[in-house]
């Protein structure tokens, strides 16, 4: 197995701490009383979460996980979820954090591609896995309930009021609870931390794009805590890093939960987890812990803004709302600055720049439009696409980024590498596929993509993995998926399907049924049409830039 690429360490600016752990535990030791995480109304403090995390740990070694082995995160937000990446990091192994929504169908492939061994999931999920166990790798499952760590008078009423979502998990011997390999852990006692280095792989993203299958993004300790640091302290001119107190409403699975908020937990802040979004559950969360942080996307802040309850709570402890994972629409961030006296700030990065590449200052005012000026760790150049040649100053154009901790390479994937990073100058540089200007004074605006990628809630979605989840449905002979502008989602998945001759009787329905089996949630389509033909280009390439412009003729006419 690949075990990733290489990574020059020449010449990098130092870091306060070599992992990710490291720099976890001395934070965790300057505020050992004060609280780390607030799950499901239960507060933990940095010397619990640090014990947690060091006995998780040890029972990941008793369980045999090493240095350089894969543990997938199969869970949503939680306490767990937390214990369970610190514990991987001082293990040494890499965490491979995914959506707790996967089917088998996508767990199967990233257990397979990116090598793991072991799977931390909930009872709701477990069966999933059971279904994979024969066709991967995976030697161990850890199941946790959601109120696992939680009092027990908390999981009592979950149990007696049926407010805790549960599943069945079967007695086989890889199956292992999440408590049990703490108190393994624990009865082991303390043991001296590994040497990672910061060059180590620490985890690996899988993203969406312009390929069949998610491509995985390996990012190191380095990598990690400068983006993290960099990002997490964007607010400090209006207040104290370690006094900040973040809602954790964007997934920790996702770039932008993890560098914008889980990130808090290396400066003393404190993180409000929800293990999904409810926008009561959430106003009453800011309200109760006066929250100074909140990060979203779009969708988020349009629905708080349309939220026919929200005049019923107080939040205006709230001093920096960022958004990041899309362009936020210009009458939300006016509507939001108009409700609350307060912009939202934006940001633009993607998973392979460990996030944000540029983020708006907090200490002046930013243009309505702006994603933000370059981050000090990021370098930026705007060329033209075809000639990658750099373009006249104020003129879009495709943005390429280079740091000196970047990423190097997707994970056994070579051909995906090689259209995605590109060596200009000597320097690497990662291909964004985003088109971007910059003003005379900095500030970064996003114009367009370039690849056939959509943007829906935040997510990046392949329309290639979705054309071929349709190619197997028995009655299709071709697909083309695009995504139509939607003021709420981003995009909306728009499907164009070509039946085969002689099939008869098969609607829409019956084929976003299909794609509900196979696919994740969130990429499904909305829309089906039939059509008759797909315009493709002489030499066979489907072209959706022509159904795009079709799409758009329609919608202004």
């Amino acid at each position: 197995m690949n075990q990733g690429p290489h990574y020059d360490m020449n010449m990098k600016k130092p870091l306060p701490h070599q992992n990710i752990f490291e720099a976890f535990a001395s934070s965790a030791e300057a505020h050992r009383d004060k609280t780390a995480l607030v799950y499901l109304g239960t507060r933990y403090s940095y010397g619990r979460l640090l014990g947690l995390a060091q006995s998780f740990a040890g029972g990941l070694a008793r369980a045999g996980v090493g240095p350089g082995d894969r543990v997938v995160l199969y869970l949503p937000n939680s306490i767990q979820w937390v214990v369970s990446w610190l514990g991987v990091q001082r293990a040494g192994a890499a965490a491979v954090p995914i959506t707790p929504i996967y089917t088998a169908h996508d767990l199967q492939y990233i257990a397979v591609d990116s090598g793991a061994s072991f799977v931390v999931c909930t009872d709701a999920n477990y069966g999933y896995v059971e279904q994979i166990f024969s066709e991967t790798g995976l030697r161990k499952a850890i199941v946790t309930r959601l109120t696992d760590l939680l009092p027990f008078w908390k999981r009592l009423f979950g149990w007696a009021f049926d407010k805790v979502p549960k599943g069945k998990v079967s007695r086989r011997e890889q199956v292992v609870p999440f408590k049990r390999v703490i108190q393994s852990g624990a009865a082991s006692g303390s043991s001296s931390a590994l040497e990672t280095k910061e060059e180590d792989v620490a985890e690996i993203i899988y993203t969406g794009g312009t390929t069949k299958f998610p491509k995985g993004v390996p990012i190191t300790h380095g990598l990690y805590l400068e983006s993290a640091y960099e990002q997490i302290t964007m607010s400090d001119p209006l207040f104290p890093a370690p006094e900040n107190v973040i809602i954790g409403s964007a997934p920790l699975f996702h770039i932008l939960g993890q560098t914008c908020a889980l990130s808090t937990l290396l400066v003393g802040g404190t993180l409000i987890l929800m293990p999904k979004v409810n926008l009561d559950a959430l106003f009453h969360a800011v309200q109760a812990w006066k929250a100074k942080s909140l990060i979203g996307v779009p969708t988020l802040y349009r629905m708080i803004l349309e939220h026919d309850r929200l005049d019923y709570y107080d939040l205006s402890s709230l001093r920096y709302c960022f958004n990041g994972g899309d362009v936020l629409p210009v009458e939300v961030n006016q509507r939001w600055r108009k409700r609350f006296n307060r912009p939202i700030y934006q940001g633009y990065g993607a998973t392979e720049t460990c996030g944000g590449v540029s983020m708006c200052p907090t200490d002046e005012e930013n243009p309505l439009k702006s994603i933000g000026r370059v981050l000090p760790s990021k370098e930026i150049r705007i060329v033209d696409p075809n000639t990658l040649e750099p373009v006249p100053p104020g003129e879009p154009g495709e943005v390429l980024v280079h740091s000196e901790r970047m990423v190097r390479a997707y994970w056994n994937k070579p051909e995906e590498t090689r259209e995605a990073f590109v060596e200009l100058d000597g320097k690497l540089w990662y291909r964004t596929a985003d088109i971007v200007s910059r003003d005379e004074n900095g500030h970064l605006y996003f114009v367009d993509r370039t690849v056939d990628t959509i943007k829906h809630k935040g997510y990046r979605i392949s329309s290639s993995e979705i054309e071929s989840v349709l190619q197997e449905h028995p009655a299709v002979v071709g697909a083309c998926v695009v995504g139509l502008p939607d003021e709420k989602v981003g995009e909306r998945i728009k499907a164009f399907v070509v039946l085969k001759e002689d099939i008869k009787g098969i609607t829409g329905y019956d084929l976003i049924k299909w794609c509900r089996e196979k696919l994740v949630s969130y990429k499904v389509p909305q829309y089906i049409e039939f059509r008759d033909m797909l315009p493709k280009s002489k030499v066979g390439k489907l072209l959706r830039r022509e159904i795009r412009s079709e799409e758009k003729r329609r919608a202004e006419a």
